[in-house]
């Protein structure tokens, strides 16, 4: 293969970048290549050396002990509160947020208050009215302190023929009442009393004659027995409430039984009632006839005792933080209210606080049954009770002026 060189021509040399380029008068050859002398390493230590021209930082000063800041007083107008983050926000709550925890706050107590007003509202206009008190000529001036005039009827007009049967109140028509006791508030620091006016008391009722005091409710309802009563104590009534046999047995259930001890068992077959003795829950059904029946030595002097006692107990557990706190005995309880009580037409709710209290008020209320001084037989009426006429007027004439009831004249239960 053919170079492409001539005759007497010299090969060109062959083009190495890293060749130095010839220089002109040179014999075309470089310099033999003499790296240069590195000096040792020598280490030294470092020693800065100070600028002069930068500015030194002041020496540091010790920390101070902790002062608490005194409160300062503002020289003018306070000014609007400080939001979060700027200079006077302090921490804490901040505004908005307790302005949205205080607007709840307010439509829970708005709903709580609507909600007890609804109640208050229903009750009012819900329970029974009858007009027990009236003025009449020779009506006794009104004394010191509150007469409450509480009666128990036995009234069957209201219950079914399955309500008769559970309660065993029996098949007897028109009005009566096992239960009449007066309730005098005072307006001082004395006690307040619970007189037990027998049923089988002799007195004379207005327009009938001589009877049995429970006679005049049977004769004229409310009324002729609030007048009966007025005339005999020589007391005006300001209130009255009457409480019938279904209704009382509801409220028993509504708070769920009332916890009475009996000292010796008690069967009445009449009452429907057969229980043992020792401490148990009456329902219903088993409390009205625990105060219902006449068994025992002294009869309705025992009954009456009874009622006393479990009415005291009753008023007790209803007005109880336990009962009034629990949705399943409050709205039953409230719901069977009107139907268990009839008040006077002059009454309202707010009256009844002031009773409830008193009967609920255990050793700092005072228990009696008028006095009496024995029985006699009249003709056409029966055996019936005679007061004893000093004792019970010097019991009415100390409610009267709001005095301390003599001892000497409080018929106590039997030891």
């Amino acid at each position: 293969m053919s170079s492409g060189m001539g005759p007497g021509q010299q090969p060109r040399p062959r083009y190495n970048p890293t060749r130095k380029m010839e220089q002109p008068g040179s014999d075309n050859r470089p310099p033999p290549y003499r790296p240069e002398p590195v000096p040792k390493y020598q280490p030294t230590s470092y020693q800065p050396q100070p600028n002069q021209n930068r500015p030194q930082p002041p020496p540091r000063q010790q920390p101070r002990a902790y002062q608490p800041e005194q409160p300062r007083t503002p020289s003018g107008p306070p000014g609007p509160p400080a939001r979060p983050g700027s200079p006077g926000f302090a921490g804490g709550v901040p505004p908005r947020r307790r302005r949205r925890k205080g607007r709840i706050a307010l439509i829970a107590l708005a709903v709580v208050v609507a909600l007890f007003g609804g109640v208050w509202v229903y009750l009012e206009t819900s329970i029974n009215r009858v007009a027990a008190l009236t003025d009449y000529e020779g009506r006794p001036a009104a004394g010191s302190g509150t007469n409450w005039l509480i009666v128990g009827s036995d009234s069957r007009e209201e219950l079914s023929a399955e309500d008769e049967a559970r309660l065993a109140t029996g098949d007897a028509k028109g009005k009566r009442t096992d239960t009449i006791m007066l309730m005098h508030l005072p307006d001082n620091g004395t006690k307040p009393t619970l007189v037990s006016l027998l049923r089988d008391s002799l007195v004379d009722i207005p327009g009938k004659g001589q009877n049995k005091l429970n006679a005049a409710f049977a004769f004229g309802g409310a009324p002729l027995l609030a007048k009966t009563v007025e005339l005999e104590t020589g007391l005006r009534l300001d209130h009255y409430i009457e409480i019938g046999f279904g209704g009382f047995a509801d409220v028993v259930d509504a708070v769920g039984g009332v916890e009475m001890c009996l000292d010796a068992p008690m069967e009445d077959p009449l009452a429907g009632i057969n229980l043992p003795a020792g401490c148990q829950e009456l329902d219903g059904a088993n409390a009205l006839g625990y105060v219902r029946t006449r068994k025992g030595p002294r009869a309705d002097l025992d009954r009456v005792i009874r009622q006393r006692a479990f009415i005291g107990a009753l008023t007790d557990k209803a007005t109880s933080f336990g009962t009034l706190i629990n949705p399943f005995r409050v709205i039953p309880l409230l719901a069977s209210a009107p139907d268990a009580i009839t008040l006077d037409e002059g009454d309202h709710l707010h009256n009844l606080p002031s009773l409830a209290l008193a009967m609920g008020a255990g050793d700092g209320l005072l228990t009696t049954t008028v006095p009496f001084s024995g029985s006699k037989s009249v003709k056409g009426v029966g055996s019936a009770i005679v007061w004893d006429e000093a004792k019970s007027k010097k019991l009415f004439g100390a409610l009267r002026t709001d005095a301390e009831v003599p001892a000497d004249v409080i018929v106590a239960p039997p030891k």
